[in-house]
């Protein structure tokens, strides 16, 4: 990470050290600077390892766990399914650019709701709870309607990797002609 990140040390006692205020920090110290975007590396004080992603990971499992999930399970298990696959690393990019987007679609409707209602708009849940009441539908129809796109390009995608690997190594895959042939 950026040298002006604030760096947390994990000692064997499973305490985070936060080397910037000098004090003990917990996971939930941890999940405010994640909302203050701040930048961090958590790392282990006696070996040195970063266990930045580990620390996050523990912030979602007791978010998860604690009320409103955002994960389903049936969500949960098709992620699992895609470790080991093939597909493992561009999965997370996928999931990765499509949180970008939905941020910078959710950061435009700020910008939009501050120019028609001024700076008392601010990030209130109360105002995003109205405009879901009313747009959620709409709102829903185009997540889907995306959706629906990126399981379009996903399919051509591997249309085309399964075409490119058949022209590769024409011997191990058989065409509808080559099947034809044999009969």
């Amino acid at each position: 990470m950026a040298a002006q990140s604030r760096l947390i040390k994990k000692y064997p006692n499973r305490r985070l050290y936060d080397t910037r205020t000098s004090t003990y920090i917990t996971l939930a110290d941890v999940k405010e600077l994640v909302l203050a975007h701040e930048p961090f590396q958590v790392v282990d004080a006696k070996s040195g390892d970063d266990l930045t992603r580990s620390i996050l990971l523990q912030i979602i499992l007791e978010e998860e766990a604690g009320g409103a999930p955002m994960f389903s399970s049936d969500l949960l298990s098709q992620m699992i399914r895609f470790y080991g696959n093939a597909m493992q690393g561009m999965m997370g990019n996928y999931i990765e650019n499509n949180i970008r987007a939905f941020t910078e679609v959710q950061a435009k409707l700020k910008d939009q709701a501050k120019s028609l209602y001024g700076e008392s708009a601010g990030d209130g849940n109360d105002l995003w709870a109205q405009f879901l009441k009313f747009q959620g539908p709409a709102m829903q129809n185009m997540m889907g309607a995306y959706v629906e796109q990126s399981q379009k390009m996903f399919q051509q995608m591997q249309d085309t990797m399964q075409e490119q690997t058949r022209k590769m190594f024409p011997g191990m895959y058989p065409t509808a002609e080559d099947k034809d042939e044999k009969k």
